[in-house]
């Protein structure tokens, strides 16, 4: 390894051959000594920066702070002999430390083994937790004690330069990391970010979370055209799968490469992303385009081998995007066309009779039988065709005495415009697949023709909200007078959940609201999907666009 002049011998510490403990008439002769065999200006700069209150404190934490002036001078010596040596080095400060560390990346090239960089990335970010502002200000206040210099007094300064250390110390990462070949830069980065986020389920060092930052900056552009890519490639395979699956195979092949490539760079933002509980978007809106062509492919041109090939694909490399678990989540994307596709899909009218028919005993002593199928769904005697249905609520209230749960009640509700069955149970798996089944009987639907509604201009109602395509109307709630009515547009608004209600509120008055049940009131649910459907979309500003 060659010897190589770092960025520590460019402090004016080093520049002067000065200490942290020199007071101020020492530290100008040296600067007149310095004079006479180095740059003039350099060294007036240099007298300037550690005389000056203002620039002395940001010198002395780029320094060596709460070394002796005899081993700061020997450490010197050694980074030029063996800069990655200081790696295994024990006893020292630790934002010392750091600053010799840092150092040690300059002598990182292009040559450099990709593990061990990974591996020295972690041990600096893991270090770089544990820089403590209080003692930092107690070393560098002994030093200013010999030196004669005023002490610092307020930790908030240290804290100031020390963000602003932490930030070079990214520079000085990102600087050696563009030195590598692009193919090592992303294994690097990958290998770092999987690591320290447990393949993304635990948080990162801050220092980490910022090379993922810059790093997604930086890659922005190759792909948004990877993404550009795929997107041409989908539209070519819908266009070609009319003449059958030999014509889009080609096709499906370039997805299959150019989708590996976008998630090769993309891995190190997605696991980041995954770790603050967060999504990658554009990752998650390219899985959803991919699965959107698996899924007409299959539905509409009954292609099930290249769907289950990009079904896949979607497994292996977007496992990192939580979206994708979701069953419904999954179906978001594509949820506009499986509502036009399902009258012309003849093949899948048997596949979809299998998967909604279901029969139920419910009761303890006296059993009564819940049936699903395509003729409708059944319950003490009364009966509702499928298309029949308009409306359905369902809900679990757990029970509990001093504090000991005592077990979970459920309740499925469903009706037309005239009655409504009511089906209260205790079974909890029973309760999971009866909502599988109606979801998928009566659900669909509901969320298809409450989007026709409002794209038809229709406004609706739900408890004191009504609902339009461009918009909402809540309830302001004032402790003294009236409650007042307030249109927000849907960029006005946002959505949570909380005690067995759905909530949808303003952002910028936490008073106004409407508080909707989950378990009494009918199509709360469908409600809910339609909108968090289309918050997920760019740029929404109609619920109906959801049908595009």
């Amino acid at each position: 390894m060659s010897s190589i002049k770092t960025a520590l011998h460019q402090s004016p510490f080093a520049v002067l051959g000065a200490t942290t403990r020199d007071d101020r008439r020492r530290i100008v002769e040296l600067a007149e000594e310095k004079s006479l065999e180095l740059d003039h200006d350099a060294c007036q700069k240099a007298r300037s920066d550690l005389i000056n209150p203002r620039t002395r404190l940001s010198a002395e934490i780029s320094w060596l702070p709460g070394v002796s002036p005899r081993k700061a001078s020997q450490l010197l010596e050694g980074l030029l002999r063996d800069p990655m040596g200081f790696r295994e080095e024990s006893g020292l400060p630790t934002l010392a430390h750091l600053n010799l560390l840092c150092s040690a990346f300059e002598v990182v090239d292009g040559d450099h083994d990709a593990e061990d960089l990974a591996g020295f990335i972690q041990e600096f970010a893991y270090l770089a937790e544990d820089v403590s502002p209080e003692e930092v200000l107690r070393d560098i206040n002994e030093d200013r004690a010999v030196s004669g210099f005023p002490e610092v007094r307020a930790l908030d300064q240290i804290e100031v330069e020390l963000t602003e250390r932490k930030r070079h110390y990214r520079r000085a990462i990102k600087e050696t990391l563009n030195r590598l070949p692009p193919t090592t830069l992303i294994q690097v980065m990958t290998d770092v970010v999987d690591s320290v986020t447990a393949s993304g389920e635990d948080h990162a060092p801050e220092l980490v979370d910022g090379l993922v930052d810059s790093y997604e900056v930086e890659t922005q552009d190759i792909l948004q055209k990877e993404a550009d890519n795929v997107h041409k490639l989908i539209k070519a395979t819908r266009d070609l799968a009319n003449s059958g699956e030999a014509a889009i195979k080609p096709y499906v092949d370039k997805l299959d490469a150019v989708a590996r490539n976008w998630d090769k760079i993309a891995q190190p933002i997605q696991l980041s992303a995954k770790a603050r509980g967060i999504d990658h978007e554009p990752s998650r809106d390219l899985a959803y385009q991919i699965r959107g062509l698996a899924i007409d492919l299959f539905n509409n041109h009954d292609m099930l081998t290249p769907s289950q090939r990009l079904t896949g694909l979607l497994q292996e490399l977007f496992s990192e995007v939580p979206d994708l678990s979701e069953r419904v989540e999954q179906d978001a994307d594509t949820l506009a066309n499986i509502f036009r596709e399902r009258k012309q899909a003849a093949v899948r009218k048997d596949e979809w009779a299998r998967e909604i028919t279901y029969r139920a005993d419910i009761g303890v002593m006296f059993k009564n039988t819940l049936s699903i199928s395509p003729e409708g769904i059944s319950w003490r005697g009364h009966s509702f065709p499928l298309e029949a249905i308009t409306r359905v609520r369902w809900g679990a209230v757990r029970h509990s005495i001093n504090g000991i749960p005592t077990g979970t009640n459920y309740t499925v509700a469903f009706g037309d415009g005239r009655s409504e069955a009511v089906v209260e149970l205790r079974n909890g798996d029973i309760y999971t697949t009866v909502l599988d089944k109606l979801w998928q009987a009566v659900c669909v639907r509901l969320v298809g023709e409450m989007l026709e509604a409002l794209k038809k201009g229709r406004d609706l109602r739900f408890g004191d909200a009504y609902i339009e395509d461009d918009g909402i109307t809540l309830v302001k709630h004032k402790f003294l007078g009236a409650n007042e009515k307030v249109r927000c547009s849907w960029e006005q608004v946002h959505v949570w959940s909380a005690n067995g209600s759905f909530y949808i509120g303003s952002k910028s008055d936490k008073k106004t609201y409407v508080e909707l049940s989950y378990i009494q009131g009918a199509n709360t649910h469908i409600l809910e999907q339609v909108i968090r459907m289309a918050f997920k979309k760019p740029g929404m500003r109609r619920l109906s666009e959801l049908l595009q």
